[in-house]
C-alpha cells in the first residue's frame, strides 16, 4: 500500500483528495495536515467524512515522516520548503500549488512576486500532465500538479497545435469555472449574495494561470506564443468549461481536425472527444476524472472552436494528483479514479 500524506488537507483541493485516496485500492491516508485545524478530525471540518476519514490532522513534520509520497494543497510560495524536507527524506513530493509549474524563475517572480529559492529542487521537478508529458514523469522526485484552467486548455488545444494545422497566433481562450476554484477562504467575490444569480469576468487578461497555459501551448506549437485569456466566474460549485479559439490554416478540413484529436486521444482513458453534433458539458464530468472535449468548425471565419470541460477539483486538481502518484508507482493510472459521472 502506498503510504500518502496531505499537507493542507482541509482546503477544498485537500479535501477532495481525501475522498479519492480513501477509496484508492492499493493506497491509505497515512497523515493529514493543517494550519487551521491542527488537532482536530477531518470529519468535523468536513461531516460527510463522518465515519469514513476520522484522521486528526498533525504538523507537517509528522505527515512527511509517515509518508511514500507527500501531496501539498497550499498557496503558492509554501511548497519548495516542504519539497526539500520530502525529497531530502527520499519521499515523492506532488505539488497541488503553483509552485513548480513554471520553468523559468524570472517569469514565476512577475506572476508570483518571488523567484525560484532551491533551483536544484526544480530540476528534480517535471509538469504533470500525463496525457501530453507521460514519459517525462517517470522517476521524478516533484511533480507539479498543473492548475485547473490550464489542463483543460493545454487538452483542448494541443493536438491542433502540434499538428501544425492551427495558426499559434490568433488563439482566444473564454474560461469559466466554479466556485471552489478560488478556495475555502472567504472574500468578498465569492460571498453568496455577491455570487449567485451572478455571472462575470474576473482578472481580465491578468490571470496567473496564464504563462502557465502558454507555456504548455508553446511546447505544442514548437515555439514561444502568446494567447488572450478571460476567466469567468460561475454560480456553481464546481467544473471549468473553456472554450478556446484558434484560426486554422488556410485548406484545413474540420473533419482532417476531428480525426486528428480522436487518434490523439484514442488511449487516453479520461479524455473524450465528443461524436459530431455533442457539446461538452460540466455536468456530464461532475467529480470524475474526465475531460470531454467538443470540435466545432466555424467554416466561414475559417476558425476551430474547441470546448474542453472538466471537473476543476478532480481532473483540474486531486484527481490529476492521484493519477500522477498512480503512475510514479508503477499502477495503472486509472486506479481508484474509474468514477462514472451521474446521468443528472
Amino acid at each position: 500500500m502506498i503510504k500518502a500524506g496531505i499537507i493542507g488537507a482541509t482546503g477544498y483541493a485537500g479535501a477532495e483528495l481525501c475522498r479519492l485516496l480513501a477509496a484508492h485500492p492499493q493506497a491509505k491516508i497515512a497523515g493529514l495536515s493543517s494550519r487551521s485545524f491542527e488537532g482536530k478530525a477531518l470529519s468535523e471540518v468536513y461531516p460527510a467524512f463522518l465515519g469514513k476519514i476520522d484522521q486528526i490532522c498533525q504538523n507537517k513534520e509528522d505527515v512527511i515522516a509517515a509518508s511514500d509520497v507527500v501531496f501539498a494543497c497550499l498557496p503558492h510560495g509554501h511548497s519548495e520548503e516542504l519539497a526539500l524536507k520530502t525529497v531530502y527524506s527520499g519521499k515523492k513530493f506532488i505539488d497541488l500549488g503553483a509552485d513548480f509549474r513554471l520553468a523559468d524563475s524570472g517569469e514565476y517572480k512577475e506572476w508570483y512576486g518571488k523567484g525560484f529559492e532551491h533551483f536544484e529542487l526544480h530540476l528534480e521537478a517535471a509538469y504533470g500532465l500525463p496525457e501530453l508529458f507521460r514519459e517525462e514523469l517517470r522517476g521524478k522526485k516533484i511533480i507539479a500538479n498543473p492548475g485547473c484552467y490550464p489542463t483543460s486548455v493545454a487538452l483542448a488545444l494541443f493536438p491542433a497545435l502540434k499538428s501544425g494545422l492551427a495558426e499559434a497566433e490568433s488563439i482566444i481562450i473564454d474560461s469559466k469555472s466554479g466556485v471552489t476554484g478560488a478556495g475555502r477562504e472567504l472574500s468578498d467575490t465569492t460571498h453568496f449574495p455577491n455570487c449567485n444569480e451572478a455571472f462575470s469576468p474576473y482578472k481580465i487578461a491578468a490571470h496567473r494561470h496564464t504563462p502557465e497555459i502558454e507555456q504548455t501551448l508553446s511546447r505544442a506549437a514548437g515555439k514561444r506564443l502568446k494567447v488572450t485569456f478571460v476567466p469567468h466566474l460561475l454560480p456553481i460549485n464546481r467544473g471549468i468549461l473553456s472554450t478556446c479559439y484558434v484560426r486554422l490554416k488556410l485548406g484545413t478540413a474540420p473533419e482532417k481536425l476531428r480525426s486528428l484529436y480522436e487518434d490523439f486521444y484514442r488511449d487516453e482513458p479520461f479524455v473524450r472527444v465528443m461524436p459530431e453534433g455533442q457539446t461538452a458539458n460540466l455536468k456530464n464530468v461532475r467529480t470524475t476524472n474526465l475531460c470531454d472535449i467538443s470540435l466545432h468548425a466555424d467554416r466561414r471565419t475559417g476558425t476551430l472552436i474547441a470546448v474542453a470541460a472538466i471537473d476543476n477539483m478532480v481532473k483540474g486538481a486531486a484527481g490529476q494528483a492521484v493519477q500522477n502518484m498512480n503512475l510514479l508507482f508503477g499502477l495503472p493510472e486509472t486506479t481508484g479514479l474509474e468514477l462514472i459521472p451521474a446521468a443528472f
